[in-house]
C-alpha cells in the first residue's frame, strides 16, 4: 500500500484485550490473527473483548527528499491552534470526608438496584426446586451428573441472583449432595480440575476462594 510516497506495511499481527474490573481479570494476547483467534475461542472469550491490528510500519520511499523538505525552524514552531484556554471553574468539584460515600444510596439515586444477596437458605430452596438436568454429553468429565448440577447452580446464581461466583464453602453447603457428596478437600480438588479445563473461573477473595462459570461453559 502506498500513500504520498510512503509504503505502509502491516505485520499481520493482532492484539486481543479483555478487562473485567468486577473479577479483576485482564487478558492481553498478541500474535498472528489465526493463532490469537484460536486462543480466544479456547478461553471462551469470543463474545467479549476487542481485537485490533498491531505492528503497522510506514516506510518512506524517498527519505532524502523528505528530510530536505523539512525546515528545522518549522519543526520548532508551536501549533497555531492550541484549542480554548482551560477553564477550571467548569470542572465540577465534589468534596466529602473519606469513607463517607454510601454506595447503596448513590445506586438508588440513579435508579439501579444492587445484585440480590441470597443467603444460604434462600439459595438452597431455589436450587432444590430445579429440575434434574441431563448429564454432560460429549465432553471429558469425571462425573457428568455432578458437573451438570454444578452448571445449573452457576446458571442460577448468575441469572437469578446477580452474582458472578460462589465461595467453596457455600457450594458445599448448598449442593454437596448433588455433587457426588464431595466436601472439603475433595470438593476443592474437583473444582480445581474444572478450572484447569477452562469451565470455571477462580476468584481469590481474602480467606476464601470463589468459583464462577466461564462464559463458554455456561452458554
Amino acid at each position: 500500500m502506498e500513500s504520498d510516497g510512503a509504503e505502509v506495511v502491516a505485520s499481520g499481527d493482532v492484539r486481543f484485550t479483555f478487562r473485567s474490573d468486577e473479577t479483576d481479570v485482564n487478558v492481553i494476547i498478541e500474535g498472528k490473527k489465526g493463532w490469537v483467534e484460536g486462543i480466544v475461542d479456547e478461553l471462551g472469550l469470543s463474545d467479549v473483548g476487542l481485537t485490533m491490528p498491531i505492528g503497522v510500519q510506514v516506510r518512506s520511499k524517498e527519505p532524502d527528499a523528505i528530510s530536505e523538505d523539512i525546515d528545522e525552524e518549522d519543526t520548532l514552531k508551536a501549533p497555531t491552534d492550541m484549542g480554548p484556554e482551560p477553564d477550571p471553574s467548569r470542572i465540577p468539584v465534589v468534596k466529602r470526608p473519606i469513607g463517607a460515600l454510601n454506595v447503596e444510596i448513590e445506586i438508588e439515586k440513579i435508579g439501579l438496584e444492587p445484585p440480590s444477596q441470597n443467603d444460604v437458605f434462600e439459595l438452597m430452596d431455589a436450587f432444590s426446586e430445579l429440575d434434574e438436568p441431563r448429564p454432560i454429553q460429549g465432553e471429558m468429565s469425571v462425573d457428568p451428573m455432578a458437573e451438570a448440577w454444578l452448571k445449573e447452580l452457576m446458571r442460577l446464581i448468575v441469572r437469578e441472583g446477580g452474582r458472578t461466583a460462589l465461595a467453596t464453602e457455600m457450594i458445599e453447603e448448598v449442593a454437596s449432595t448433588k455433587l457426588g457428596g464431595r466436601t472439603g478437600v475433595e470438593l476443592s480438588v474437583w473444582l480445581e480440575s474444572l478450572f484447569a479445563a477452562g469451565k470455571l473461573v477462580k476468584i481469590h477473595g481474602g480467606d476464601s476462594t470463589g468459583w464462577g462459570p466461564s462464559p463458554r461453559w455456561l452458554g
